[in-house]
């Protein structure tokens, strides 16, 4: 199933790309409203998501780097053990992995993650995001759909 590994490099290239055009086209902290709840935004993350350990001092770097690529290599053999019926599992791992490896890139270039996609209502802000981190989400809960899924089986009952 490491066929699927296509979709972790489109995730990856997607993200590089929407990446660096943020950083050349925008000033950080400059946002550029696209619809009334949802806006461009270029801020740099330091931690993992909602900005945790964001203010830990440079060790979190190493933490989230040596984090994601355990992540992505334990994936992958997992990957290598799913059953060929199983798209749908093998298209969540395939994205998780894809994420993983986008904030990666960043971590190892910058030493933090470039974010830009920023959901809000009125002055409420749900934290920053990338294409990396809506690819993790995205697989994690096609995991949990599947999961759910399996336990309602009728064979199981």
């Amino acid at each position: 199933m490491l066929k699927w590994l296509w979709l972790s490099g489109l995730v990856v290239v997607l993200d590089q790309l929407t990446k660096l055009w943020v950083v050349a086209s925008m000033h950080l902290y400059e946002s550029i409203e696209i619809l009334p709840f949802f806006q461009l935004t270029y801020v740099r993350n330091e931690g993992a998501a909602f900005s945790f350990l964001s203010d830990a001092g440079g060790w979190q770097r190493w933490f989230f780097m040596a984090l994601s690529i355990t992540a992505s290599v334990a994936i992958c053999f997992w990957l290598t053990r799913v059953p060929h019926d199983k798209k749908w599992e093998a298209a969540a791992l395939a994205l998780i992995v894809g994420g993983a490896i986008g904030n990666l890139i960043d971590r190892v270039a910058y030493g933090y993650v470039i974010d830009f996609l920023d959901v809000y209502y009125q002055t409420w802000h749900w934290p920053a995001f990338n294409v990396a981190d809506s690819a993790i989400t995205v697989g994690v809960c096609m995991l949990l759909v599947d999961g759910l899924r399996k336990q309602e089986s009728p064979r199981d009952r």
